[in-house]
């Protein structure tokens, strides 16, 4: 029996890869499948089954190219409806793998055909449980991503409160769980950074699990959900109805582009140039209007926070070699419509004589001297719960994550200097702050990080109304 959990650090997801007696199985695949059918072929493996968990929305699954590149059945939870072929289980539905038997148990709330699957071993014993977004360690699903006709975020609570109850907890506390996500997918609100666990432990530790009646389950699972990211809504459209083949997808995005080329499409086509570079790197110097999302960060799911067409045309300006890297993570959150990258990178455009723009930069010590008059216009983009915890007074929260939506209250005649904890969040919103028209924007290097250690966090700025008003 081999089980292997496939981590992606960067989406924060778990696929999984079972395997027993030439027969093999796998759960929740990334967009990218080549690495489980090389994993297959290497031990002379059939991947004889695809079980989702529900439809994603956080990133779009391997399913549809799996299927087809394998012949393996794709296999959902009851209620789900598809438009290509796949198996709809019952619930309560066997599968077989070698000498592993898999049990589809239907547990709805985080969406209503969310579905854990129960692995038991040769002798019929349990093992372990595939929970996808019903139970991850330290926290459940989030339940308002599905809701349907006259159905409340609370309803989805309350069924996920009897899943749960009547179909997890009461399997063997020895039993490990195996979820689809860990810490810093937005699927949950206070997941754990482990990625596994035993259901036993979960029942002692789990805010959620704990909770004394369905009620206390309720508020405790409802309270303080941020809404979901714009791009949620349409990965699990795509999951459900299928998409462009990711060998179509990285074929197109995979075409060096001369400057002049690459300048040509970019007028052309309406393309987007997205600078994926480190932050202190795009800083130094970029194409005038490109929006830099560093590879070096959580480049996808901040792509699909903040890039809202999954149409729109993307031309890349890469570090060399990073190329595939960066189509490859595009494509897991659905965004297909990459159509070049930029060839020599930016030193190639700026031996070509094109021009380049810049963000100043500036330290802790030195903003320390320029907020001495208090008269300036300070922008804290890190998330609500960041700034509610702590923040300077003369600072204004104003999150990454909502940034199309204030962006068209702001001065452009004014100077703002822009902080997030350490830097890469403040150069994704000065890069998109400065595409749209406000040229003076600085960036606080370092950012909350440096700013404890200098004076301004303990002194008292008793007139707040100096920050900017918008």
């Amino acid at each position: 029996m081999i089980i292997e959990q496939i981590y992606t650090g960067c989406l924060a997801e778990a696929a999984y890869y079972i395997e027993s007696k030439g027969e093999a199985a796998i759960i929740d695949p990334l967009r990218e499948v080549a690495p489980y059918l090389r994993k297959a072929d290497r031990a002379n493996a059939r991947i004889k089954y695809i079980f989702e968990t529900h439809f994603h929305a956080d990133f779009v699954s391997g399913h549809i190219d799996l299927a087809e590149k394998s012949g393996a059945d794709i296999v959902y939870g009851p209620t789900a409806k598809t438009s290509f072929k796949s198996h709809v289980a019952t619930d309560g539905e066997q599968f077989q793998i070698g000498e592993l038997s898999i049990t589809a148990l239907h547990t709805p709330g985080h969406t209503p055909e969310s579905t854990t699957y129960l692995l038991k071993d040769k002798d019929g014993k349990p093992y372990c449980i595939f929970t996808g977004d019903t139970l991850f360690i330290g926290d459940v699903g989030r339940p308002d991503l599905a809701q349907k006709g006259d159905l409340t975020i609370e309803d989805m609570a309350s069924a996920l409160y009897d899943s749960l109850h009547n179909k997890i907890m009461t399997l063997p506390d020895e039993i490990l769980v195996y979820p689809a996500h860990g810490a810093g997918s937005a699927c949950g609100k206070s997941m754990s950074k482990e990625t596994f666990d035993t259901l036993g432990h979960q029942k002692a530790v789990n805010y959620a699990l704990k909770a004394a009646t369905k009620e206390q389950f309720i508020a405790e699972v409802t309270e303080g959900i941020l809404p979901p990211p714009q791009y949620f809504a349409k990965n699990a459209a795509m999951n459900k109805n299928g998409y462009e083949s990711f060998d179509e997808v990285y074929d197109k995005g995979l075409t060096p582009l001369e400057p002049e080329d690459f300048e040509r499409m970019a007028n052309l086509s309406g393309a987007l140039i997205l600078d994926t570079r480190p932050p202190d790197e795009f800083a130094k110097g970029f194409i005038p209007s490109a929006v830099n999302i560093g590879l070096n960060g959580q480049f996808a799911p901040w792509v699909g926070a903040l890039i809202t067409d999954l149409k729109q045309p993307l031309l890349l300006v890469v570090e060399q070699g990073k190329e595939e890297e960066a189509i490859t993570r595009l494509s897991r959150v659905g965004y297909d419509n990459t159509i070049g990258y930029l060839k020599g990178g930016i030193s190639g455009w700026v031996s070509s004589g094109k021009d380049i723009d810049t963000i100043q930069s500036v330290s802790a010590a030195e903003f320390e001297e320029i907020a001495a008059d208090g008269n300036i216009d300070v922008l804290d983009v890190r998330k609500p719960g960041e700034y509610e915890a702590e923040h300077l007074e003369i600072t204004l929260a104003r999150p990454l994550d909502y940034i199309n939506d204030w962006t068209n209250e702001i001065d452009t005649t004014k100077t703002y200097y822009i902080h997030c904890a350490g830097g890469y969040r403040s150069m994704i919103a000065a890069s998109i702050l400065k595409a749209r028209g406000v040229e003076n924007v600085v960036d606080i290097a370092g950012g909350y990080g440096e700013l404890k250690n200098t004076g301004l966090i303990r002194t008292d700025f008793s007139c707040p109304s100096k920050a900017m008003k918008i």
